[in-house]
């Protein structure tokens, strides 16, 4: 299987249960990988794979537009929307909040559904 990945995607979202993340968006960090059909390779054809550029613009689109209270669940709407929409067969994503507690670089979670073939 052949894979696509992301790495340190930057993007600003509202996420967070505390009032002081609630008032404000912040800065997050995605780094993802996503399965794509082998047929890419084989036929040098864009539409035969996902078009990470489309992942990165609809990823930033979709966060600008919402407020999640945990990251878990921000991981769970991007992996439905790669699954779904992108039909990636499986995904791996791992999604930190930059520089909110002191001496602590990142805080975040990795989530990763689907079939690996």
């Amino acid at each position: 299987m052949d894979c696509i990945f992301i790495e340190g995607m930057k993007v600003t979202a509202s996420v967070g249960i505390y009032a002081r993340e609630r008032a404000h968006t912040q800065q997050l960090e995605i780094s993802m990988t996503f399965g794509v059909p082998d047929a890419a390779a084989q036929n040098d054809d864009i539409n035969d794979t996902i078009d990470y550029a489309e992942v990165v613009n609809r990823i930033r689109a979709e966060l600008a537009q919402r407020h999640f209270n945990l990251l878990e669940t921000l991981g769970e709407f991007v992996i439905k929307m790669m699954l779904e929409d992108f039909r990636a067969s499986w995904v791996k994503i791992s999604i930190a909040k930059t520089g909110i507690m002191k001496d602590v670089r990142q805080v975040g979670v990795t989530i990763e559904r689907g079939t690996r073939s």
